[in-house]
């Protein structure tokens, strides 16, 4: 399986990566990539969509605390919006979901980061 990543910019400072497939020891890297290109430009604010994310393992976790970890130091947050159980559940299970703000959808995710 791959991964499918889909960057739009919502505003300025602002940008939705959509990701599909699975996140795991073979495509983190893209995703690392495509999350740090955005911190290099300057979007310090980011939804990241896993609603068509079927899998994420250790390795698609420690990617997304990695890039909170930098948008933080530029006073930025990241949102995630995801429905799936099974997904929300490994944030539930790691206690990520207190650190990563979590959302049902695109627009509820934007308005948190307003």
């Amino acid at each position: 399986m791959d991964i499918t990543i889909n960057v739009r910019e919502e505003r300025k400072g602002l940008s939705v990566v959509e990701l599909a497939g699975e996140i795991d020891v073979y495509t983190s890297p893209k995703v690392k990539d495509a999350v740090g290109a955005l911190i290099d430009k300057g979007v310090y604010n980011l939804v990241i969509d896993l609603e068509r994310v079927k899998y994420i393992d250790s390795t698609g976790l420690g990617v997304l605390i990695g890039g909170l970890k930098r948008v933080r130091e530029h006073g930025g947050a990241v949102s995630l919006v995801c429905t799936n159980p099974q997904i929300k559940k490994i944030f539930d299970i790691t206690g990520l979901v207190k650190i990563f703000g979590m959302y049902d959808s695109i627009p509820a995710a934007v308005k948190a980061l307003a």
